[in-house]
């Protein structure tokens, strides 16, 4: 009734619905990657979405290139990048510490860059056709839902969980919580709170790889895969509250449904509803929705 409403046709609202829940799937994933290494570091992570397409990319050579199945490459590549990650905090970012933020942002920025053109050199900007894992689907009624983006939504909110609770359930997320809010007092305990923050870095990249390795089935893998989605990411986590887990997975998932369903009654709208709602929530509350003011 509340579609006729509208004059939307009820299917055409509930599949853009199911459409919004799985954008908003790697919503979550990304911004979950983005806010961890944020509330640790404090690092502004511009080549978060290079690391995404690397991820897709890395998957892409797993299969066609080395034979491995692709449940082989959802495991081994976000390791791989996430080792990557570890290397690159420890060579280039670990020396900015203390440095005013936008030193890391320029780094980053230029990072993606470097990534961004490297693939373009080495593989082209045409794309690179990926098959899906999993064939067939299921007609919901209101429209045929392939069994692998249920699949994604479903590993999505599994990974999102599964990080909020070791972040906000465990000794180890406890010790990450306490190295953001006063790392010197931790060092006087004789813990080694670099080695928290290179993992954490490693961790946040490993998630971006994730994301991108469980996209690749169903976007075109390009070099600029990563830059499309990056300014969307930033908006999700900004309204969630920088460095807020719970916040980053629920405005993800959130903000992916109202995209969704601002396409069903005004499509126009639809690519740009998200910095409407940051610039709303940044005038009435700057921190965030999740976030806290210091």
């Amino acid at each position: 009734m509340f579609a006729d409403l509208f004059g939307i046709p009820p299917q055409a609202l509930l599949g853009q619905l199911l459409l919004g829940l799985i954008n908003g799937a790697f919503y979550a994933l990304l911004s979950l990657g983005l806010a961890l290494i944020f509330g640790l570091l404090h690092l502004i992570n511009f080549a978060h979405g290079a690391i995404y397409m690397l991820g897709a990319l890395g998957a892409w050579v797993a299969v066609s290139g080395l034979g491995l199945s692709f449940w082989a490459a959802l495991i081994i590549v976000p390791l791989a990048v996430g080792l990557i990650g570890i290397v690159l905090e420890r060579v280039l970012i670990s020396r900015l510490a203390g440095l005013d933020p936008l030193y890391g942002l320029l780094l980053t920025f230029g990072l993606a860059l470097l990534i961004e053109g490297l693939t373009r050199v080495q593989f082209g900007a045409s794309g690179l056709p990926f098959n899906s894992p999993i064939k067939g689907g299921i007609n919901l009624g209101f429209m045929y839902l392939p069994w692998y983006r249920g699949f994604v939504v479903l590993a999505s909110v599994v990974v999102c969980l599964a990080t909020w609770f070791a972040i906000e359930r465990t000794k180890l997320g406890a010790l990450l919580r306490a190295a953001t809010e006063n790392p010197d007092l931790l060092r006087t305990f004789g813990v080694r709170v670099p080695v928290l923050v290179t993992l954490t870095f490693g961790a946040g990249v490993a998630l971006a790889a994730l994301a991108g390795v469980l996209a690749a089935p169903i976007y075109l893998i390009n070099p600029y895969m990563g830059t499309q989605l990056i300014i969307v990411v930033f908006a999700v986590v900004v309204i969630g509250g920088m460095g807020s887990i719970g916040g980053a997975i629920l405005t993800g998932f959130g903000l992916g449904v109202l995209e969704g369903l601002t396409k069903a009654f005004w499509p126009p709208a639809s690519s740009t509803v998200i910095f409407f709602v940051m610039a709303v929530v940044l005038m009435v509350k700057p921190a965030g929705l999740f976030g806290t003011t210091k």
